[in-house]
């Protein structure tokens, strides 16, 4: 298996969008291409079933 050491990048499409995804050894990110700000989780987040709670949490101190 290789070792996840540095971050591997994507670019993906959901709908007419276009999207980064980030996928480095503390979690992932995912961000509107062009942007800099998006959805981020932790991998201890995801794995302790905390993503959902670490995502709105985030996404409600950006609309401020």
């Amino acid at each position: 298996m290789t070792p996840l050491d540095k971050p591997l990048r994507r670019e993906l499409m959901l709908g007419d969008q276009a999207y980064t995804l980030t996928i480095d050894p503390t979690g992932l990110k995912l961000v509107e291409k062009g942007r800099r700000n998006g959805v981020e989780i932790r991998w201890a987040d995801l794995v302790t079933g905390d993503a959902a709670l670490a995502a709105a949490l985030q996404a409600s101190t950006e609309r401020t």
